[in-house]
């Protein structure tokens, strides 16, 4: 598999990841499959179908400088800053349900490798115990599919509880100290260093790099800007 890397010192949006995504899939013909990893200021994500009102507080995201993005997979509303890691497979067209279970059984391999105990559930989750520490989400682009999702390592809490808006259904099932019970940082499984995680998953996963170049960004901003456009984020 191939490594996409981007040059040193371009941390990015979340939306310029996502249309990174598109443009690897669409343009970048590296003969395989391909991965990336990234990390973004802090950001709310929400799935393709959702309205955002009903899945962030949009006021509190506001009020503390947390972008908020639509992404073109369904699933639900994710929370990410820099202190976790985001994860994107591209791979050919096939079943959808055969590339989700590969991706997923990649990563909990990968992450069994350095001694973690992780395991894929049938919610798309990627478990510690009962503890959820990835969750992911897949679609279908141009002849590829996609599949991407989070990987949780010290990620603000208060941040994520307070930025997504649970369902009525989940606060009355599980209550909020539920719901952050069951959420799990892998710095409080492994002693590794979050950078080191990073590393090891690259290392596992691919053998070969290619280096995004500046006409590949350009072109990747050009996507990007349906991303950025708050029609697509907010309409419905």
């Amino acid at each position: 598999m191939t490594y996409i890397d981007l040059p040193e010192g371009n941390t990015r949006k979340l939306s310029f990841y996502l249309a990174m995504e598109e443009y690897v899939a669409r343009s970048l013909h590296q003969g395989g499959d391909c991965f990336f990893m990234w990390q973004v200021e802090p950001s709310v994500i929400f799935g393709r179908n959702q309205v955002a009102e009903n899945e962030v507080n949009i006021a509190y995201c506001r009020q503390h400088g947390i972008r908020m993005f639509r992404r073109k997979s369904g699933g639900g509303c994710v929370y990410a800053d820099m202190s976790n890691v985001m994860l994107s497979y591209i791979t050919e067209e096939g079943s959808v349900d055969d590339t989700f279970a590969r991706y997923m059984t990649m990563i909990t391999e990968a992450l069994n490798q350095m001694g973690i105990a992780a395991c894929k559930n049938d919610r798309n989750d990627i478990m510690i115990g009962q503890q959820k520490v990835s969750g992911n989400a897949i679609y279908h682009l141009s002849g590829k599919n996609i599949a991407h999702g989070t990987l949780l390592y010290d990620t603000d809490m208060e941040h994520m509880l307070q930025a997504i808006t649970p369902s009525r259904q989940k606060l009355d099932k599980h209550g909020v100290e539920s719901v952050r019970q069951r959420i799990g940082l892998l710095k409080d499984y492994t002693q590794l260093p979050f950078a080191d995680i990073r590393q090891q998953l690259r290392h596992h996963l691919c053998s070969r790099t290619y280096g995004m170049t500046a006409e590949d960004i350009r072109r990747t901003e050009e996507i990007e800007k349906e991303y950025l456009d708050e029609r697509f984020i907010f309409g419905k």
